[in-house]
């Protein structure tokens, strides 16, 4: 019985010191992998330069129909949200008398 704990104990250390061996090189892994803290700004702003050149850009033309819609749209919901209210208002005269002063 004695040597099966022995053999428990070794076994639970010999895991314990792999775990730790493990820790160990995760941690030299995420050492090495770390940028650098110089040129840190500077990659970034290279990487956000690549993307905006990979950007498809609209014509003069596209970006004037866009603008057209958008404050269409917008012309379009103001009314919408305009309707909306004065039919609240006019329920709310009729059944509570509320006006707004």
């Amino acid at each position: 019985m004695a040597k099966d704990n022995e053999k428990k104990d070794a076994v639970q250390a010999a895991e314990n010191a792999g775990e730790q061996k493990v820790v160990k090189d995760t941690k030299a892994a995420v050492k090495k992998s770390a940028p650098k803290k110089k040129g840190k700004k500077t990659g970034f702003w290279k990487g956000v330069r690549q993307e905006m050149s990979r950007v498809i850009w609209p014509t003069r033309q596209e970006l004037g129909q866009y603008t057209v819609l958008t404050v269409a749209f917008c012309a379009l919901f103001a009314v919408g949200f305009w309707l909306i209210d004065t039919g609240f208002l006019a329920v709310l005269k009729a059944m509570f008398g509320v006006t707004l002063s």
